[in-house]
Parts: structure tokens; sequence; C-alpha cells
């Protein structure tokens, strides 16, 4: 018979990671690969080390080469994922940049580039995918990257901030709308993670020290911790879970 564990196998299906050259996109979609999904790796970046590590787990990858900022990648990214596969039934949004200045310093160039990675880029593929989904009348898994800064203010970051904030809005919006069509949305919000966006922070003895006295697990969180989250929410052990945030962050939120 069926155990709660065969819920959480992905044997069949395939999930698009986006931003998956390294990183907690690299983690993410290796684990998923190890819970049994092909993958289709979406990046600009070198992709080679991600798609050798997937492929040691027996699983098929194919890498789409693509900017998710860019006009009209959404429709081709789905395009080239349906010509590899054949289908898609896992959407995991995690592409984003990061740009720093005080507020009255921040450029347009730098408030528009991040919303339009972070956000449009979000709302597009999830709307491109779950387009494709309702047509086939099928169901799909949809996976947003959020922050702490979905929940906070940060310094230095507002259009980061703006853009993390309003994704938690979105999983909630596209939740409420998408739930009957049998199409869960729903974000996990890295803590303080080890990868190159906190290098500079880890670097300074000073905010180290401070970020890991916030941090009730007491330490840094690797790439791997998010690989839990994001099997669970690929997975039909998360089907009656709709439009939540789930934090992945050592306790820094509940401090």
């Amino acid at each position: 018979m069926p155990t709660v564990l065969d819920s959480f196998q992905l044997n069949g299906k395939v999930a698009v990671v986006t931003g998956a050259s390294r990183g907690l996109g690299a983690a993410m979609a290796v684990a998923l690969a190890e819970a049994g999904a092909d993958i289709a790796l979406v990046a600009r970046g070198d992709l080679a080390v991600t798609q050798a590590t997937i492929a040691a787990t027996g699983r098929q990858c194919a890498i789409i080469a693509a900017d998710v900022g860019a006009p009209d990648a959404a429709p081709a990214i789905l395009q080239a994922v349906l010509k590899r596969f054949g289908r898609a039934d896992i959407l995991v949004n995690n592409a984003g940049i990061i740009r720093r200045a005080n507020i009255l310093e921040f450029s347009d160039t730098d408030w528009d580039d991040v919303l339009n990675v972070n956000l449009k880029a979000v709302f597009k593929l999830s709307q491109a995918f779950a387009a494709d989904w309702a047509a086939r009348k099928v169901p799909g898994k949809i996976i947003n990257t959020a922050s702490l800064l979905s929940f906070q203010g940060g310094i230095r970051v507002v259009s980061y901030t703006a853009a993390k904030s309003a994704l938690m809005g979105i999983t909630r919006a596209m939740a409420n709308e998408l739930a009957p069509l049998q199409i869960n949305v729903n974000a996990i919000a890295p803590g303080y993670m080890e990868t190159d966006n906190t290098a500079a922070l880890r670097a300074d003895a000073v905010r180290n020290k401070a970020i890991l006295d916030r941090i009730p697990a007491g330490r840094w969180g690797a790439s791997e911790d998010m690989n839990g989250a994001v099997v669970f929410l690929a997975s039909r052990a998360s089907d009656y879970v709709h439009g939540i945030t789930l934090p992945v962050d050592g306790g820094w939120l509940a401090r």
C-alpha cells in the first residue's frame, strides 16, 4: 500500500527552475531531481555543473539559456520546455537580482531592473504555465522564491523589498484564482543563506556576528536547507496547501 513518503515522490514529473546556475536555484533543482523529476534549467549563467549533478541522479536534464526579464521570455521558455519534454508540472520561480543604494540615491534603473526580474517575470512565467495547465486541464505547482524582506523592510535594498513584498501578495492572489484549477501557488522565503548575495555581509565581522546572534539556529543557512521545502511544495503532499509563504530562516522571524 502507498505510504505518506510516496506522496513526496516526483517520478514522471517535469520541473522548471529559473536562476538554476548556482546557489539556491541549483540546490533546489538537484533536490527535485533526487525526488524523481526531470529538470529544465533556466538561466543566463553557466549551467554545466548543475546539469552534471542532475545527470548523476539518473534524471533527464535540459538547459534553456534565457533571461527571464526579457520581453516575451515567458512563452519562449514554456515552448522550449514543451518541445523538450512534452509537458511541465512544476515551475520554480527562483531567478532574481538585487541592487543596493540609499533611498535618496536610488536610481530609476535599479528600481525598474529589480522589479522587472523579481516580480514581473515571475508573474508572466506563472501566467504562461498556468494558462497551459488550464488549457490541458491538468494540475500544476508554482513555487516562488520570496525573502525575509517579504516580511521586513531591510536597508539599502528598497526595490528588492518592494518586489519581494509584492511577490508574497501575488502568490496569495494567484492561489485564490488558480486553486480551483488544481494549481497550487506557494512561496519559500529563505533566511540569511550562504550565497553570493550575502558574501559581503559574511565578510563583515560586525554584521556577521549581529546576524548570527539574531538567528536561533545559530548559523547561516546552506543552499541544501531549501530542499525539503521545495520538494514538499512540488509534490502531492502539498495538494491542499495554497497561498503560503514558508520561511526557511533558522527561526529569524520567530525571534
